[in-house]
């Protein structure tokens, strides 16, 4: 078969879903594949122009799935596959369109399923890997996670949009604060950025799609810091995927997709604020970001 992507804030053209990873799974939820253990999977990476086959598969009853570098989500074939021996089957061309409600305001990383992109700090000399040094995977290093309280003791990052550079100034993982009693805090991150008019009656939507977590919770305030009594978005407790702690960059895959009333921004200054708020587990309790996304409302009635 041949996957293509239509996103329609480039345009209505198909484009070809290069480099996108296609595989059969057992039958389960959109993005259920990640976390089966007890069947078999297939899986194979689409070309350049998006085709792509699957050969050798065991009779029986599969989803097709597939995700693609560069747009955020999960594909999932309608439509059972059904395996039998020495059969040839051809989905022909199939279309994926990535979640969307209108165009960009913003957008921080890119959405490749991995935090490797962020900032990844200098390891401590005294914890050194030294066959990492040098190495493009500069997260395969112990103790990292403790380098966010050395470098933000008392106040948490900040990031402002237009300033700001992610490869730089965000932090690839979302951890907690040591305290000097040995104790953990929860952390707050800042995303500051300007709106020139808000759309009134309408709601902006802001994509933030998760590399992994491990016994954290997101929770998301537009405006409002968290010593107000403000409403938010919360992930609840999600993940036990522990990349933290093994030097990894990447866990399972989440998606979280969060309406922003229109009166909760203003013309000028807004600030989103990210709480990670668990602490039980210490140093691990926390998560990497993947991708984020605010989205503008959608008011052509052509855009979907």
């Amino acid at each position: 078969g041949r996957l293509l992507v239509r996103d329609k804030t480039l345009s209505d053209e198909l484009l070809p879903a290069n480099g996108a990873f296609v595989g059969l799974a057992p039958p389960g939820e959109v993005g259920s594949w990640q976390l089966e253990s007890k069947g078999y999977q297939f899986w194979t990476e689409a070309d350049a122009a998006g085709y792509f086959a699957i050969n050798n598969i065991r009779e029986g009853e599969y989803n097709l799935n597939a995700y693609v570098t560069g747009w955020i989500g999960d594909y999932q074939y309608e439509q059972l596959i059904n395996i039998t021996a020495g059969c040839d089957i051809d989905v022909s061309s199939i279309v994926y369109e990535p979640p969307r409600d209108g165009p960009t305001v913003w957008e921080i990383g890119i959405p490749d399923r991995s935090a490797a992109e962020f900032f990844v700090p200098d390891p401590n000399p005294k914890y050194i890997n030294k066959l990492y040094v040098g190495h493009p995977d500069r997260f395969r290093q112990y103790g990292l996670w403790e380098r966010y309280t050395e470098l933000y003791p008392k106040e948490d990052l900040v990031f402002t949009i237009g300033v700001s550079d992610y490869k730089k100034d965000w932090f690839f993982a979302h951890v907690t604060r040591k305290l000097e009693d040995d104790t953990y805090q929860k952390t707050t991150w800042q995303i500051k950025f300007k709106l020139e008019k808000v759309q009134k009656n309408s709601t902006y939507k802001i994509r933030i799609a998760l590399a992994m977590a491990n016994v954290a919770e997101l929770q998301v305030r537009m405006n409002e810091n968290e010593s107000e009594k403000s409403s938010f978005y919360t992930t609840g407790v999600v993940g036990h995927d522990n990349a933290i702690a093994r030097h990894g960059i990447h866990g399972i895959y989440r998606l979280y997709n969060v309406d922003v009333l229109s009166e909760k921004l203003v013309e000028g200054d807004n600030t989103l604020f990210l709480t990670q708020a668990i602490t039980t587990t210490g140093a691990f309790n926390g998560l990497m970001y993947d991708y984020i996304r605010l989205e503008e409302p959608c008011l052509d009635s052509n855009f979907h």
